[in-house]
């Protein structure tokens, strides 16, 4: 009787941190539009991918009407892959410029970190302070919870942008499901051939740091270079030397630039 009493505490307590570390809602049957985000962003975001943050202060009404929609239509079973898929980038990168709009002006994203950050456990990405769904979120719980776990799309790493001039650019336009492998190709394209980001030569590589990172991601059944080799202007030889560059985390603004 102890054993069974035993085993069963065991099988309930498994199920309680498999709950906890799971992301599930009562969602809605249709993905809702991202017209409001796209106007925004093809408003606000200029042609080398910063980010006009005064322009959408003066709009934070209709910026606060799309957030509040991202807040209350959560993807359903019902949605299609590409659906859930382009929500929750443009849900990362709406509550990332919403975090930049409230504490606007700052010179970096890092300037928002608690006074003791800790990396990866306590910082301005790990802090809960929006919801999705009733459900308390943070900008990792998005990126590492959902589209990394959930999608195993390595590309959505230059779909999402993290407000400053290392990451990807912000696309000046919504996700939207019915064209988003399209644009998934091309933000991999323009970021791999970005020479401000990624130096790529035949023999020698510099790389961005998202690549040092998360390179699991990129590394599924094929080498790093294989995968840069699919987008790359330059043919890369599979012996070549791999550094990394530093990352520069000023603020994408564009009022600066």
């Amino acid at each position: 009787m102890k054993r069974f009493k035993i085993v069963w505490i065991l099988m309930a307590l498994a199920l309680v941190l498999a709950e906890g570390n799971s992301v599930a809602f009562n969602g809605v049957d249709t993905a809702p539009e991202h017209k409001i985000w796209d106007e925004l962003l093809k408003k606000y975001v200029n042609e080398e991918g910063f980010i006009d943050y005064r322009g959408i202060i003066s709009e934070k009404d209709k910026f606060e009407k799309y957030l509040n929609l991202l807040s209350n239509n959560v993807p359903s079973n019902n949605w299609s892959e590409n659906e859930k898929l382009a929500y929750w980038i443009n849900a990362y990168n709406a509550f990332t410029v919403k975090l930049i709009v409230d504490n606007y002006p700052l010179e970096s994203i890092k300037d928002l970190n608690p006074i003791l950050n800790i990396p990866t456990v306590y910082t301005v990405w790990t802090k809960k302070w929006f919801e999705i769904g009733g459900e308390d979120f943070s900008l990792d719980k998005i990126e590492h919870d959902i589209l990394r776990k959930e999608f195993k799309e390595p590309r959505i790493h230059f779909a999402i942008n993290c407000a400053s001039f290392s990451c990807p650019v912000l696309r000046p336009e919504a996700f939207k499901a019915e064209k988003i492998e399209t644009q998934l190709v091309e933000q991999t394209k323009a970021f791999i051939n970005d020479p401000d980001r990624n130096r790529i030569t035949k023999d020698k590589l510099e790389l961005s740091k998202i690549f040092s990172w998360f390179g699991g991601d990129f590394k599924e059944g094929q080498t790093l270079i294989q995968f840069l080799n699919k987008y790359s202007k330059v043919k890369i030889s599979k012996s070549a030397d791999i550094d990394f560059m530093d990352y520069e985390w000023s603020l994408n603004d564009a009022s600066k630039k």
